[in-house]
């Protein structure tokens, strides 16, 4: 029988316990978990646990649970949030658009002032649309 790779794994309700015990900075336990996700049961978040354990993506540390192999690719953690990449490029491109907008507005509109508006518009819609892509995609 073929052993499950991270991608059949982190799905659904194991792909939150993976997140929640990721965005932790010591390590969980099962009732951690369970109260922090909402889960209904304990057993249901040992279940996750040890699918995740058994997938060498978890380790156990002291008295819980604590990231073994971190498996985000393209995200940027700032403290307890992961984020896509892509986000910074959106802030990126959002600042450039306003400082062009406000700071460098020309007093007669040109097409080449138009161009670049349009442009900096674009790749902010686009680098939003790929973040929202890349939280929804299987980790």
């Amino acid at each position: 029988m073929k052993a499950d790779s991270s991608e059949d794994i982190l799905q659904g309700t194991t792909r939150k316990v993976f997140r929640f015990v990721y965005r932790q900075h010591e390590p969980v336990g099962v009732h951690d978990v369970q109260r922090g996700l909402g889960l209904s049961s304990p057993s249901v978040a040992h279940y996750h646990i040890a699918k995740l354990l058994k997938a060498g993506l978890l380790k156990e540390e002291g008295d819980g649970y604590v990231v073994e192999k971190a498996v985000f690719e393209n995200m940027i953690r700032i403290r307890r949030t992961v984020l896509p990449l892509q986000v910074g490029y959106a802030a990126f491109f959002l600042t450039a658009l306003i400082a062009l907008v406000t700071v460098m507005k020309p007093s007669q509109l040109s097409s080449a002032y138009v161009f670049a508006v349009a442009v900096i518009v674009a790749a902010v819609g686009v680098s939003l649309y790929e973040a929202y892509k890349a939280m929804k995609a299987p980790i």
